[in-house]
């Protein structure tokens, strides 16, 4: 049994970037999601359509695009601070050519945008987050949300108008790439 001052301590160490912290913190996340989610079936009507199993795959998709996105932004962040004389930080390759400098601070203006977004309408805010931070498809997006994929077509298209409009302020002022571009 993994004492929650282990699982602190795995957590802190995922956030240095120790990957066999992850690879140990994972199962353990998904048992406890299992249980909780066991738990929460047992209080349902018995013909119920959801398996636990189910619930616990989609609140880990629903976890994991969240996840994504912070450790996306906070890569961003610390790319930026680098280039203004902060401590350099080692990245891999595969990071390097990920997001460089410009796509760090796109990324920024999109979580700055996003966030605006989830305040006004959380739904079309959730949409781009699983659209462009999980990869989902519309049909995807549809099923983890519980809604017609013409209706996340719909919260997709207006979004990416919104954030669009949202950015291209700070474009002018800070010279970014087209928002779009962000966002196809």
């Amino acid at each position: 049994m993994t004492t929650p001052k282990e699982v602190s301590r795995l957590l802190a160490d995922c956030g240095d970037g120790d990957q066999a912290a992850f690879n140990q913190l994972l199962p353990l996340v998904y048992d406890e999601l299992h249980r909780l989610a066991s738990s929460y079936m047992s209080r349902e009507r018995p013909d119920h359509t959801l398996q636990t199993t189910a619930l616990v795959n989609e609140a880990y998709l629903r976890l994991a695009s969240k996840v994504m996105r912070q450790i996306l932004i906070d890569h961003a962040r610390r790319r930026t601070r680098v280039k203004r004389g902060g401590s350099q930080t080692r990245l891999s390759l595969d990071e390097a050519a990920i997001l460089s400098d410009e796509r760090a601070a796109d990324l920024l203006a999109l979580d700055e945008a996003l966030t605006k977004l989830a305040s006004v309408d959380a739904r079309k805010s959730r949409v781009v987050e699983l659209r462009f931070f999980s990869g989902l498809t519309i049909e995807e997006v549809a099923e983890v949300l519980k809604v017609n994929p013409k209706t996340v077509a719909r919260d997709w298209a207006m979004a990416r108008a919104w954030i669009y409009r949202e950015m291209a302020g700070e474009t002018r002022a800070t010279n970014y790439p087209a928002p779009n571009d962000l966002l196809c």
